[in-house]
């Protein structure tokens, strides 16, 4: 008999922002696991909970100790996995809420933006034996000798990609938009959302500001090979897929060439400098066209032929739309598959 299968699966503070919203992840958490599925859930502080708790320590001091606003930081996420791990038992399963040192993350000793060094997953996998639902608090870990620290900017994802490392299982991170767009879809209401995005893009765009991953998550799981989903907490949709260059494509030729009505396009010796494909994402979102899939392939030179793949009917638009912007990022030619 095969093993059940193992997933983190991370939400964000809007994600559980409420009772009403923490039940409903809880509900869905809870029919996975009737289903088999064991996971272990990440959460974040609920809605603004951490600058409210920042606010309150600036009230008292204009210069918090480092160690004592960590050590108040660090209970926003513990209300949110006691909620959540109430939750999942109201629905009638087994859930543990963990703190960051209670499942075992160790990190070093600078406060506000630790580094995790090592992650003991027994507890974590005992608790999964038992047949509970681990909920840990994300953000956080604690040091060799005991003092609470919290990660800084994106802990919650950081969290959870090195614990999918550490326990070999791919990462799911839920958030409140339906995943990786080729432009901020609040602000650019044309903007598409794309199926599958390489660990360097992604690094692209959230050195670019995009706010869907924390840089430091998409490093992590680019190291380890941790396959790595961004989901919509709130519609039941597909996402996006986050893997290796050199395994997309063949994630291509599954999952989208499958589609007759594709075409192919390419960019050629452009420019290797950060984010040149996120500016050639935009260019076409902007436009209306949907990117499928995007893929950059290094050269000898160190320059960088940039492959895309986009509905047939969009092939015509999208060829004259990056023959406009290749001056600006240095390309010497645009290829069009006939």
């Amino acid at each position: 008999m095969n093993p059940s299968p193992i997933v983190v699966r991370k939400y964000g503070g809007t994600s559980v922002g409420s009772v009403e919203r923490i039940r409903k992840v809880a509900g869905d958490l809870v029919r996975d696991h009737r289903g088999g599925l064991k996971q272990v859930v990440v959460v974040s502080a609920m809605g603004k909970t951490t600058d409210q708790l920042i606010g309150m320590a600036r009230q008292i001091t204009d210069h918090p100790s480092p160690r004592e606003l960590d050590m108040l930081l660090t209970t926003g996420e513990q209300v949110s996995i006691a909620l959540l791990a109430m939750a999942v038992h109201h629905f009638g399963s087994g859930a543990v809420s963990l703190t960051g040192a209670q499942c075992g993350i160790i990190t070093d000793e600078s406060f506000s933006s630790a580094r995790i060094q090592a992650i003991n997953t027994k507890t974590i996998r005992k608790e999964l034996e038992d047949g509970n639902i681990v909920i840990v608090a994300g953000f956080q870990g604690v040091t060799p000798d005991s003092q609470i620290t919290t990660l800084g900017r994106g802990g919650s994802d950081t969290t959870a990609t090195a614990l999918a490392a550490a326990l070999g299982v791919p990462c799911q991170i839920y958030t409140d938009v339906d995943g990786v767009f080729t432009a901020d879809p609040n602000i650019v209401p044309e903007a598409r959302l794309l199926d599958f995005i390489g660990y360097e893009e992604m690094l692209e765009y959230a050195a670019s500001g995009s706010k869907v991953l924390h840089p430091r998550c998409v490093e992590i799981a680019n190291k380890f090979n941790v396959p790595l989903e961004v989901r919509s907490s709130f519609r039941d949709v597909p996402g996006t897929a986050i893997v290796k260059e050199d395994r997309l494509e063949k994630v291509a030729i599954t999952g989208v060439t499958g589609d007759a009505k594709i075409g192919r396009l390419a960019l050629t010796r452009v420019r290797d400098v950060p984010g040149v494909a996120a500016k050639i994402s935009r260019a076409l979102g902007d436009a209306g066209i949907c990117i499928r899939l995007i893929i950059q392939g290094i050269n000898h030179d160190n320059s960088n032929d940039v492959s895309l793949i986009v509905a047939q009917d969009d092939v015509a638009k999208a060829g004259q739309i990056l023959k406009q912007v290749m001056g600006q990022v240095g390309a010497a030619e645009v290829k069009v598959d006939p």
